[in-house]
């Protein structure tokens, strides 16, 4: 299978294939450098996101599968760092449960538009939502370590941690309003009329 895909997909592939590697690292508990190197491994899966786009676009290989799972690659990766986080008791189990129900809620969106032969673009307020997410969840991942502490002190870590929060807090608040954003340009999927099986056949 693996063979047969285009090099966009298989970088995509890889990402969450590797998700697991991430959250091993993260809540393995190793002493000193261990978050450094979690936030490592998510950084690079968080880059690797726009690696396959450029290679789908640039190669012109863009593939209905390759649609799917790339989206899917993401929010695997987002939702499994905000549950690790929660469960080393970082992160409001709150904050992970609006990010993670926003991308439930969104996907089953854009699948109903789909079954309606209607397309619901990214909008820019999505996707300034994705880098905020990406980079709250970097300084969380790196504000209660202790080579951290080391490096900028007592007043330096709490200056990290009050701006940690603040990119937290940004990203929930984009994720709500990206998420109303969506309600909003699919308004007319919403509201219907909806196609019938004997439609559709």
């Amino acid at each position: 299978m693996i063979r047969n895909m285009n090099w966009a997909n298989r970088v995509t592939v890889a990402r969450m294939v590797f998700i697991p590697v991430f959250v091993v690292t993260l809540l393995a508990g190793m002493p000193e450098w261990g978050p450094w190197w979690a936030a490592g491994v998510f950084t690079l899966l968080a880059i690797t996101d726009g690696v396959d786009g450029y290679l789908a676009r640039s190669r012109n290989e863009v593939t209905t599968f390759g649609k799917f799972l790339d989206p899917l690659a993401d929010k695997l990766l987002v939702t499994a760092a905000l549950v690790a986080l929660v469960e080393l008791g970082s992160l409001p189990s709150w904050i992970a449960l609006v990010i993670i129900s926003r991308e439930f809620i969104v996907s089953g969106l854009r699948l109903v538009a789909v079954a309606e032969g209607k397309i619901i673009a990214a909008s820019d307020y999505g996707k300034a939502k994705t880098v905020l997410q990406v980079l709250a969840i970097i300084a969380f991942i790196l504000k209660d370590s202790a080579p951290l502490a080391r490096l900028l002190g007592e007043t330096g870590t709490g200056y990290f941690s009050a701006a940690s929060w603040l990119l937290m807090g940004a990203a929930v608040a984009l994720t709500i309003i990206s998420m109303v954003d969506y309600f909003y340009h699919a308004r007319d999927v919403i509201t219907g009329p909806w196609k019938t099986e004997s439609e559709e056949a």
